[in-house]
This record gives structure tokens, C-alpha cells and sequence, in this order.
């Protein structure tokens, strides 16, 4: 696979999983709101989906040795990653009751981002479990973070 393709991916499913979560936790511990947590990754879908592209399409720009097509394939890779991976949430939301899509949607989202970590660890040729358990933990933090802060200001401000 190409580099653009590999750059835009990552960042795609990567950022596409664990933003979506965040918001995702936050907003249910928050509100409690199926409508609320539908529109909320929509918005991540569409709007973060441009915004991650657009800042990957400014770095690659920045590196002296990638072509234009290149950095054209990261962006657009990026955008319809993203967008694919936020919109995937969206299901178990619509198949189960709200508490029960949270914790598919967790499981769903950690499973896809430890497949795709073991994906580069064998390409990279180093062991997997390190770097599954890193960008796995680092998920897990955010979602945890993004748990508190949603009880807070409910706690707070509802």
C-alpha cells in the first residue's frame, strides 16, 4: 500500500475511533440522549471528518518530498476513513438500547483499533501486544476522561 494511502488511513481510523468514543461517553454520561449522541456523530462524521482531512492535507504539504498527488490521496483517504469509521457507531445505537450501544460501541471501537495496531506492528516488524496496548490504553484514557467530564457537567449544569 502506499504511503499517502497508509498516512491517511491511520489518521482516519484512528482519529475516527477514538474522537466518536469520546464523544460518544461524554455526551451519554452527560445527557443521557440518543438524539443528542445520533447528532453528535454525525457532526463528527461530516464536520471532523473535513477538519482531520484538511489538517493532514496542510501537513503533508509541509513535507518537502511529497507530491501533490500525494498529498491529495492522504486527504482524501483521511476524509472517507474518518467518515466510515464515525459512521459505524451510528448502528449499535440504532440496534440496542442506548446504555447497551455505549459498551457494543466501546468494544466495537477498541476491537477495531487493537486489529489495526497489530495490522502495523507486523507491518513495522516489531511485537504486537506493545503496540496494541498502547494505542488501546491511550483510547481507554480518553474514553475514561471523557466519562468524568460528561458526569461533571451534568452534575453541574443539568
Amino acid at each position: 500500500m502506499k504511503n499517502s494511502l497508509k498516512v491517511g488511513l491511520g489518521f482516519g481510523v484512528t482519529s475516527g475511533v477514538i474522537t466518536t468514543l469520546g464523544l460518544m461517553v461524554g455526551l451519554h454520561s452527560g445527557t443521557h440522549s440518543t438524539l443528542a449522541i445520533i447528532g453528535g456523530v454525525l457532526t463528527i462524521a461530516i464536520a471532523d471528518a473535513f477538519s482531520d482531512s484538511l489538517g493532514v492535507h496542510v501537513s503533508r504539504e509541509f513535507e518537502n518530498q511529497t507530491s501533490k498527488k500525494d498529498v491529495w490521496e492522504s486527504t482524501i483517504t483521511t476524509f472517507i476513513s474518518k467518515f466510515i469509521i464515525a459512521l459505524l457507531f451510528i448502528f449499535p445505537i440504532l440496534l440496542f438500547n442506548l446504555s447497551l450501544a455505549i459498551w457494543v460501541s466501546i468494544f466495537m471501537g477498541l476491537s477495531l483499533l487493537a486489529i489495526f495496531s497489530y495490522i502495523i506492528a507486523k507491518e513495522k516488524k516489531v511485537k504486537p501486544l506493545p503496540v496494541i496496548f498502547e494505542h488501546v490504553g491511550i483510547a481507554t484514557v480518553v474514553i475514561i476522561i471523557s466519562q468524568i467530564v460528561g458526569t461533571v457537567i451534568r452534575s453541574n449544569f443539568i
